[in-house]
């Protein structure tokens, strides 16, 4: 059976497709994934793991000749996919006041717009990206979390985290870097990681993602998830093309208009800090399970549906060989996504 070929005629399939099984699994056999020893490891708790050698693999293939343009690349993804999107929020929170409207709260609309699923930026530019383009991971380690969003809306407690938690995210990255200019033939042997790894983090990211909160979230949970990726998806693909002058390349920036899996959590995580937003926090993480699923659906079909029509979808020169769109395909990273 072609299940791999099959995968890769699905945008993002490498990625999505063990995501949506995950989530399959965790929603309705849950007992399976805590038969412990290895297939707990590596069926539900593999993601950070795996993600982070993909991370490592990921700092060998910039070179000091690409550190430059990587600073650039994540300097313009994060201004355009992470504070002018929650620039926005609050300015819309100021106009419409914390309930915001259409039944979507600011807080609904902040968690899910200001980060994004680095597990499916690094598939995607695995495969139609440079180093410029995976190196800038470095955008997703720094928006992951509620940390941009308690800044935003103005919440207390950001002092309270420590300048550790953001360098724990780059040390794998900095760390292949240094290994990866020391010494090429190391580069060579760590090309094939993102193949490897891709399909077990999703599947390990995709049991986190309750199908029922999908369900719950309803319509305005794929409102939410539509508008956020259409918001930053024009605002991403603004930044490559303008900004940065990646001409039919530009698309690759869609893929960056996604929400990370761990934005479910960011609701509550907001309400133990600023209790104003309590009475919000159940249909909020409801919405933004929902927009998860939808914007790893809809940005990599968005990004690659652009990148066709402009003549940008041939893989990179520098891209892994084993590719498709599948390997377009990842997430949260993180959870990372």
């Amino acid at each position: 059976m072609p299940l791999y070929d099959w995968m890769n005629k699905i945008p993002g399939g490498l990625m999505l497709v063990p995501l949506i099984l995950g989530s399959v699994v965790g929603t309705f056999f849950p007992g399976f994934l805590e038969l412990g020893s290895f297939t707990t490891a590596l069926f539900k708790d593999s993601a950070l793991p795996l993600i982070a050698v993909l991370i490592f693999a990921t700092g060998m293939q910039i070179t000091a000749r690409t550190s430059g343009p990587v600073l650039a690349t994540t300097g313009t993804l994060l201004l355009t996919k992470s504070l002018i999107p929650a620039g926005l929020v609050a300015l819309a929170g100021a106009v419409f006041g914390i309930e915001g409207f259409l039944g979507v709260s600011i807080l609904a609309l902040m968690a899910t717009i200001d980060n994004s699923n680095g597990g499916l930026w690094l598939a995607f530019t695995g495969r139609y990206g440079d180093e410029r383009d995976r190196g800038a991971y470095m955008a997703s380690a720094i928006n992951d979390g509620p940390f941009i969003s308690m800044l935003f809306l103005g919440a207390s407690g950001l002092a309270d985290i420590p300048l550790t938690a953001f360098l724990a995210a780059l040390v794998p990255l900095v760390l292949g870097f240094v290994v990866g200019n020391l010494d090429p033939r190391w580069t060579e042997i760590m090309r094939p990681v993102p193949n490897i790894v891709i399909p077990f983090f999703a599947f390990a990211l995709g049991t986190g993602i309750d199908l029922r909160d999908v369900v719950t979230g309803g319509a305005s949970g794929i409102l939410v998830g539509v508008f956020a990726v259409l918001l930053t998806a024009a605002l991403t693909y603004s930044g490559y093309r303008f900004i940065l002058r990646r001409g039919i390349k530009s698309g690759i920036a869609i893929s960056a208009a996604t929400t990370a899996g761990n934005a479910v959590a960011t609701p509550a995580i907001i309400a133990g800090v600023d209790p104003t937003f309590e009475p919000y926090v159940a249909v909020a993480t409801a919405q933004v399970a929902s927009a998860v699923l939808v914007s790893a659906i809809l940005a990599p079909l968005l990004a690659t549906f652009v990148l066709k029509r402009q003549g940008g979808l041939a893989p990179s020169d520098d891209a892994p060989a084993a590719g498709s769109p599948a390997e377009a395909a990842a997430g949260e990273g993180r959870g990372t996504a």
